[in-house]
């Protein structure tokens, strides 16, 4: 892992990215990461992180992170749009 996060930064500073820009795209993919672990879940993302629930929330908003939109994003989508689910669904309704 320490291969390639050498890797990263040369890549990084050889693209001339500022190091305020740096840390801050590895926090917004650092968080996310989390966030989809614990799916939108920030309270316990939170605790993961070792920050209270409105540290991380106040981050978010710092970093133009739009909760909503992350709470959206890990959701199972409804049945009806669940590809695997409708071919299934289909056999079922076919059997009978």
């Amino acid at each position: 892992m320490k291969r390639e996060l050498d890797g990263l930064i040369t890549q990084m500073h050889s693209a001339g990215i500022p190091y305020a820009e740096a840390v801050r795209q590895f926090k917004k993919r650092y968080i996310l990461e989390v966030l989809a672990h614990h799916k939108g879940n920030q309270c316990k993302a939170a605790d993961e992180l070792g920050m209270h629930r409105n540290t991380l929330s106040r981050t978010l908003a710092e970093l133009d992170m739009d909760t909503a939109q992350i709470r959206n994003g890990m959701r199972r989508p409804p049945v009806s749009e669940r590809p695997h689910l409708q071919g299934i669904a289909q056999g079922v309704a076919r059997a009978r």
